[in-house]
């Protein structure tokens, strides 16, 4: 957080416009901070979903294995 310098102090005009400089920046640096957080938002999703092709993809493995090894047992018999 900035201080305020002597001429801000003294005069109304410098502080205002020292004001604006500071929203300015304020604002510059929480839109940036937004873009950011969209980016993060955006690969979460892409790598949620990747994650349930996988385990939808280990699922059907497992399931076919134990099918499989159902089957073999049966046919022993």
């Amino acid at each position: 957080m900035s201080t305020p310098t002597k001429l801000e102090k003294e005069s109304l005009e410098a502080h205002v416009d020292l004001c604006a400089l500071r929203y300015e920046q304020l604002d510059r640096r929480l839109t940036s901070v937004e873009k950011k957080m969209e980016e993060m938002h955006d690969d979460m999703r892409l790598g949620q979903s990747s994650l349930i092709k996988v385990l939808i993809g280990a699922t059907g493995t497992i399931v076919a294995g134990l099918l499989s090894t159902v089957i073999v047992i049966l046919m022993k018999f």
